[in-house]
């Protein structure tokens, strides 16, 4: 059963980030589930940093991305979701290609979310892991 109490689709999901910093660094959507969303970003001069490895913060970017939009569509009508906290580890590195991330929710509730990340690069290596906590926040 889906979890996705508002109408999306992965149109919706891609024009949410026009203009956005997920745009700027080429973050894209590529699969919506009944209970998962997919990201990518690819490794290339927007998104490496001096030492020629994907940057951590636009991991955690990816993460935040995904998780927020995750959160925003399975919460109700009417609802926003903002984050309160994220952490990331970060396992191992990437130089090019693509970081794919995987975003689920462990737990959705009235008033917070929380939301587990895996990002792996194009061998289907672990690069990072990410947990992300969502306020939910009811009309005003």
């Amino acid at each position: 059963m889906p979890i996705w109490k508002k109408p999306v689709d992965l149109a919706r999901l891609n024009a949410d980030h026009h203009n956005t910093a997920a745009s700027h660094l080429g973050i894209e959507i590529i699969e919506l589930g009944d209970d998962f969303l997919r990201g990518r970003v690819p490794v290339d001069q927007r998104t490496k940093q001096p030492f020629g490895l994907l940057h951590g913060g636009v991991s955690v970017v990816l993460a935040e991305s995904l998780g927020s939009v995750g959160a925003y569509y399975a919460s109700p009508e009417g609802h926003n979701a903002v984050g309160l906290d994220i952490n990331a580890n970060h396992l191992r590195s990437a130089t090019s290609g693509w970081v794919t991330a995987t975003a689920r929710p462990i737990h959705i509730g009235r008033t917070t979310h929380v939301w587990h990340i895996d990002m792996v690069n194009d061998a289907g290596e672990l690069t990072c892991v990410s947990r992300l906590t969502m306020a939910i926040l009811p009309p005003r």
